[in-house]
């Protein structure tokens, strides 16, 4: 799994997703897929990629407009599960038949 996988689910689902990094910091990938570090105040010195892979939990929230009632709290999600839902997304692409026409 990958962070573009992480991405697309993100962009689906229509969530921001939250994970730690090692040095303290949070990455927040949000509903457009934009990957963030909001307190990041110079250039990193770190590999969001290899930090994502070191995660191990992560938090999802739903992007609900302002003003809606009753809305959904975070959830927090294993990679396990989150490695489930990219298989899933990624398998709900249309499948294509190799027909030639006869």
């Amino acid at each position: 799994m990958k962070l573009a996988d992480i991405r697309k689910i993100a962009i689906r689902k229509h969530t921001r997703i939250r994970f730690p990094l090692k040095n303290g910091m949070e990455c927040v990938i949000d509903e457009r897929g934009v990957a963030l570090v909001p307190a990041l105040k110079a250039p990193p010195d770190f590999d969001l990629e290899d930090e994502f892979a070191g995660a191990s939990t992560f938090t999802m929230e739903p992007v609900v407009p302002p003003g809606t009632r009753n809305t959904p709290k975070p959830l927090t999600v294993a990679r396990e599960a989150l490695a489930a839902m990219a298989g899933d997304s990624a398998g709900a692409a249309p499948a294509h038949d190799e027909h030639e026409d006869e």
